[in-house]
């Protein structure tokens, strides 16, 4: 797929990857529609990134008639869609046994909801309106690029509820593949190791130095627009299929 033909879904799309993603495909001459729940972040993204290039949706990812409808009319304005990239998500960290008492079972729903459930939500809901797109080499129609973590593989104390929700996000990636494959959608994820967004910005500068020595090479942490180059190179490569893909600068995450 040619990068100024991109039409383009990008949720978390207000801030830190997601917003990175968007950056750059506007950069390729493509356009985006964010769908966030963060207003006032969505309407300065709109006005960096250009109305003629980039519209807000306020969308909860959970939602089944929200976001169908919120994709019908980012289809409307986009002219097209040919993109999905799933960037919401939320932390979700908490220990199964918490010093007070067990973790409560919505945190756990909750994170699973938002970064799993939500995942599936939006791709089959693109999906759903790609299949109808003009075939283009090699048949292709679509792409859909989904974000795990590491954590979905070496996940850390407290990270129970988050892993189990990424390494869904992993599991999810090679069935769809295979499925869609008739329609010629392909689907990949990124697995990000530990990259500068607001969830990492807000830690104290002593623990982002120690993230950032936990690195092997390059040992600093990762750049959003890192991650916005491998989601272009995935849309622009038809043979890349149903892999997972590790971004992390060979970082292996430790118990705690």
């Amino acid at each position: 797929m040619h990068s100024d033909s991109v039409r383009a879904i990008v949720t978390g799309g207000v801030s830190g990857l997601g917003l990175a993603v968007a950056q750059r495909v506007v950069a390729d001459g493509g356009r985006v529609a964010l769908f966030d729940v963060n207003d006032d972040k969505g309407a300065a993204a709109v006005a960096a990134l250009g109305e003629a290039n980039a519209r807000y949706f306020h969308t909860d990812v959970t939602s089944e008639d929200g976001v169908a409808a919120n994709v019908t009319a980012a289809e409307e304005f986009l002219g097209g869609l040919n993109v999905a990239v799933n960037c919401a998500g939320i932390l979700g960290a908490g220990r199964v046994l918490g010093r007070e008492a067990p973790m409560p079972l919505a945190n756990f729903s909750t994170t699973v909801l938002v970064n799993l459930v939500g995942s599936f939500n939006l791709a089959k809901a693109a999906a759903a309106r790609m299949q109808h797109n003009a075939p283009g080499d090699d048949g292709e129609r679509g792409v859909i690029v989904n974000t795990a973590s590491v954590a979905a593989y070496e996940g850390q104390i407290g990270q129970a509820a988050y892993s189990a929700s990424k390494g869904g996000v992993v599991g999810m990636t090679l069935p769809m593949a295979r499925e869609l494959a008739r329609f010629g959608i392909r689907v990949n994820t990124i697995a990000p190791g530990i990259f500068w967004t607001p969830m990492v910005d807000g830690m104290p500068d002593e623990v982002q130095a120690s993230l950032s020595a936990s690195i092997p090479f390059p040992s600093r942490l990762g750049r959003p627009e890192e991650f916005a180059d491998l989601v272009a190179y995935i849309v622009g490569h038809r043979y890349l299929n149903g892999e997972t893909i590790r971004l992390d600068g060979a970082v292996r995450l430790a118990p705690k």
